[in-house]
């Protein structure tokens, strides 16, 4: 919570609720409505509720986000009661309050049982093993990165389109043979599945069914499609790139340097194909990264491969390091794969990082390497050398050919990191 933000004089209680409406609500979540004076929470929603909640009911505004402070603050001293679907804490408006409200006692949650357990339970699927991508407010294309052959998936939709988006975005990443199932209205009375079928099988045409659902998908992929695993170190052909792009095996070696964990921010300087970036991004869901190419040509080739590698929340930035990172929140790590010459690169990106930040940057010119060599003498970390060698035809023999060497400098900033010897 915003320290100079009062907290509202009475707490919040937020109500979960489901297409059941008010016949599924427990007696406590039907006294705290009942005694409310602010109802606050979609028109659907609103409407399930019973004269008997006669407190003022205040539909949310679009876009919802942005106008919560001003809800609150508006109603600040009343009791208010917020309606939401299901479980609350599970891609809920829970999240939005509770970032709102903050402090313990502030907050009431009263959840209700969650369209993915009702799913999980009709389906026969146990939640442990399944994976579960929204789609409300986010892209189709984010479901990309959950794609494993076998895998089961749940959707929470955003609307009726929704089924029809999935089954596209299947069919476009070679797994067309995976089986969708669209619950709808589930724990109510208008329970039912709208329809059954293959991605491949999926008619364009489809009806639109109801705006109320959540999409189940068995993942099968087409023996055709490569195969995308879920570490770094992807093939390189599952990048558009134009020849600047970090190789397979490098780039699984500086993302095993860089560590991402969940929740980092990562800079990209020098994006190229954006393949740090995006892989970066997908070891985690939470994962955030922002790659910064000058090129217009090569940022919108990043974006696209972002997209189509299911991180399409991987943020573009077109123009020129340093004077574009002013303009950057601050990162956890930052790799530098390309300008490494350029003046004040190298030193405004070690500025940057706070405290136990990473740094690694990769080079395979002699000019670039005296910078490294300089910077490891300063600031210490590891200095290596990466070799690859393929093996390729000779004649009618097989020799090694290798690739230009990469020379990697890695380093954690730390309260003592030396500033001008090396440890």
């Amino acid at each position: 919570m915003n320290p100079a933000r009062p907290a509202p004089a009475a707490a919040v209680t937020v109500v979960g609720i489901g297409a059941d409406g008010w016949d599924g609500l427990t007696d406590a979540s039907r006294a705290a409505l009942s005694e409310a004076e602010v109802l606050i929470g979609g028109r659907r929603q609103l409407e399930l509720l019973p004269p008997r909640c006669a407190g003022e009911r205040v539909a949310w505004p679009s876009p919802l986000r942005p106008a919560v402070p001003g809800l609150l603050a508006a109603h600040a001293g009343r009791r208010i009661a917020v309606l939401a679907s299901g479980d609350p804490m599970f891609y809920g408006i829970g999240r939005a309050l509770a970032e709102e409200v903050g402090e313990a006692g502030a907050l009431r949650v009263m959840p209700h049982p969650s369209s993915v357990s009702y799913a999980a339970a009709r389906l026969g699927w146990p939640l442990e093993d399944v994976e579960v991508v929204t789609l409300v407010g986010r892209p189709a294309a984010r479901l990309a990165a959950a794609l494993h052959d076998g895998r089961r998936i749940l959707v929470l939709s955003a609307g009726a389109d929704t089924p029809g988006e999935v089954a596209a975005l299947l069919r476009d990443r070679g797994f067309g043979a995976s089986r969708i199932r669209v619950l709808e209205q589930l724990g109510g009375a208008q329970e039912h599945t709208n329809a059954e079928a293959t991605a491949d099988d999926w008619p364009d045409a489809q009806p639109h069914g109801d705006p109320l659902n959540i999409v189940a998908v068995t993942c099968r992929r087409a023996p055709d499609t490569p195969r995308l695993g879920a570490v770094p170190g992807l093939p390189d052909d599952a990048f558009e790139h134009d020849g600047q792009l970090t190789k397979r095996h490098v780039r699984a070696v500086t993302l095993g340097t860089l560590a991402p964990a969940p929740g980092e921010l990562l800079w990209d300087i020098g994006g190229g194909s954006g393949s740090i970036a995006v892989e970066w991004m997908r070891t985690h869901p939470s994962c955030r990264a922002v790659s910064v190419e000058r090129d217009p040509v090569r940022a919108a080739r990043i974006t696209r491969n972002a997209d189509r590698l299911g991180v399409p929340g991987l943020r573009v930035v077109t123009g020129a390091a340093p004077a574009v990172l002013a303009e950057l929140p601050p990162p956890d790590a930052v790799f530098i794969g390309g300008g490494l010459t350029t003046p004040g690169l190298l030193d405004a990106c070690w500025e940057a990082l706070p405290t136990g930040g990473r740094l690694v940057a990769n080079t395979v010119t002699l000019e670039s390497e005296a910078l490294l060599a300089d910077a490891h003498r300063r600031h210490g970390g590891e200095l290596v050398r990466l070799a690859v060698a393929h093996a390729v035809p000779v004649g009618g023999f097989t020799g090694w050919r290798q690739a230009m060497p990469v020379t990697q400098w890695a380093a954690q900033k730390t309260l003592d990191t030396p500033s001008g010897a090396n440890r």
